[in-house]
């Protein structure tokens, strides 16, 4: 959305746009729970994990996670983006991230380089690196063992690394199977998004909205429409939200309202103006 349209009702920032500001994202009681306790688990390193349905806010939540770990002094942070790739491509990408060079089709080096670097790193911070993995329910069996050795040395006694996955409920299930039991064993800390109230979903657009700047931009029976018809789904809310927008800026109202829904969401149109 251009300045020109965010001017036209105060705004800082499209309030319902995936691209919010990390900081003016809403946090759950779960999902600050869940950044304390990595907070913690970074000194110690292992492995955490979040989960929930498509369109829950696993991505907004690692966001959080991301901006808080981020202001911790000497934490090495990478954020992995291909979790797709196979073993080759992953060796090349934890290189970039932790910024050491690595010869991918020589995975004894490339593992006792970064095992170096990340020793090193623990010699000189309290904080272990940490890698977050978003849609983790795509990565590579091969990967997987690959990361769950680099993590851990003396005999698996001592973590090298804090390793946050998340993913839809297919990462559970897979590591349910007996080739990633060893990934769900080291698994120390826990989110699970589920669908969320009306009310908290109506917290979630009332904080958006103040941290945008308008609070008034949609009114309380408005609010109250679409969380009551979002099924629990962030995402949902969001792009219903997002459309009433474009739609208000386009006929220049100055206020959101139930009348906008019904004219634009309803499978009736005659019937929502009668």
């Amino acid at each position: 959305m251009n300045k020109k349209l965010l001017g036209l009702y105060g705004l800082k920032f499209n309030p319902f746009s995936p691209q919010v500001p990390a900081t003016a994202l809403w946090a759950s009681a779960a999902i600050e729970n869940f950044c304390w306790r990595l907070e913690q688990q970074a000194g110690e390193g292992g492995f955490a994990l979040a989960v929930g349905d498509p369109g829950q806010g696993k991505s907004a939540a690692l966001r959080i996670l991301a901006e808080r770990l981020g202001n911790v002094r000497d934490l090495a942070l990478g954020i992995l983006s291909r979790p797709q790739a196979q073993v080759a491509d992953f060796y090349r990408e934890l290189g970039h991230l932790f910024s050491v060079p690595l010869s991918p089709h020589n995975r004894w080096s490339s593992a006792k380089v970064l095992r170096e670097k990340w020793l090193a790193h623990i010699e000189t911070a309290v904080c272990r690196p940490v890698l977050l993995i978003d849609e983790a329910q795509e990565m590579n069996s091969a990967v997987f063992c690959e990361l769950r050795l680099l993590a851990s040395a003396d005999l698996d006694s001592r973590s090298l690394l804090t390793v946050v996955l998340a993913g839809d409920h297919r990462l559970t299930h897979r590591l349910e199977g007996p080739d990633l039991l060893p990934i769900a064993s080291r698994i120390r800390s826990r989110l699970r998004l589920d669908p969320l109230a009306p009310k908290e979903l109506q917290d979630h657009l009332q904080h958006l909205l103040k941290v945008a700047g308008n609070t008034r931009l949609l009114t309380t029976p408005l609010i109250q429409t679409l969380c009551e018809h979002a099924a629990g789904n962030l995402r949902l809310l969001m792009n219903m939200a997002h459309d009433l927008l474009v739609a208000a800026s386009q006929q220049e109202r100055e206020q959101i309202d139930e009348k906008l829904y019904f004219e634009l969401f309803t499978l009736n149109p005659k019937a929502a103006k009668k």
